[in-house]
């Protein structure tokens, strides 16, 4: 289906413009601004590509995508590019969490920019979660012990990539390798790539190039799915001791040298 004519009303209303302060904006008569809306012609691709750099929004969003559910809020700059991001509120206009069913965490990377697919998914308050856009991602693997598989991490949308606090851990939506959790490292000056890498050692660090990063949630807490058995605490607890050694040693040869 095509939402063309309908997205372009509904975004010029976002921006406040009315038909004529669009027109000159783009340069065209307020009639043909008209005409579009009203699905009476259909606009040539040359008007197409300045559309889609004045809202900077991409051209097959703009035509195949229901644009009607979005305020201004909703969109989100991700590097040059802008995706849909919807925000999800209950009755009483308090932000919702969606929920990534672990059963569809592969359909995220096709999903995550269509209002409606974000909008089947499941929907939490957690009225403890700082300001920002939250979303939950369930962890499979080992790949970040002492995070279960099975557990959620709820994490805060980041809006600039350059943002990153190195050594902080992140849902990183990739390209090639869809979601996953991650201790995230700056690398863009140097190689115009992150760096991510696992808390299991078994697992070796890889690079991302910055163009394959779709989007980027910095870790606000853990929900855990299962009890830990005994013996999963006693290694958790020598693990956190090791760390913390390993920094007391770090800190000790540099007064040393």
């Amino acid at each position: 289906m095509n939402y063309l004519a309908h997205n372009i009303k509904h975004i010029r209303s976002l921006k406040g413009l009315t038909q004529e302060q669009f027109a000159e904006d783009l340069h065209v008569s307020r009639s043909r601004i008209s005409s579009y809306e009203e699905n009476r012609a259909i606009p040539p691709v040359d008007f197409l590509v300045d559309l889609s750099n004045y809202f900077k929004l991409p051209i097959d969003i703009l035509v195949k995508k229901d644009l009607s559910k979005a305020t201004n809020s909703s969109f989100i700059e991700v590097g040059n590019r802008r995706v849909l991001f919807p925000i999800t509120v209950n009755g009483a206009d308090e932000d919702l969490i969606e929920v990534i069913p672990i059963e569809a965490s592969a359909g995220y990377l096709r999903g995550y920019d269509d209002p409606e697919y974000i909008e089947h998914l499941n929907k939490i308050k957690l009225p403890f979660l700082p300001t920002g856009k939250h979303r939950a991602f369930p962890i499979k693997g080992d790949s970040m012990l002492p995070v279960k598989s099975g557990s959620y991490i709820v994490a805060r949308f980041v809006e600039d990539i350059r943002d990153i606090k190195n050594g902080k851990t992140y849902i990183v939506l990739t390209l090639n390798d869809g979601i996953v959790y991650k201790r995230v490292y700056d690398k863009i000056k140097e190689h115009q790539m992150l760096l991510l890498a696992s808390d299991n050692k078994k697992y070796d660090p890889y690079y991302v190039p910055v163009e394959d990063v779709l989007e980027l949630w910095e870790f606000t807490c853990c929900i855990n799915t299962q009890e830990y058995e005994e013996h999963e605490l006693k290694i958790s607890s020598i693990a956190g001791m090791l760390n913390e050694l390993g920094v007391e040693l770090k800190s000790l040869k540099k007064l040393m040298n």
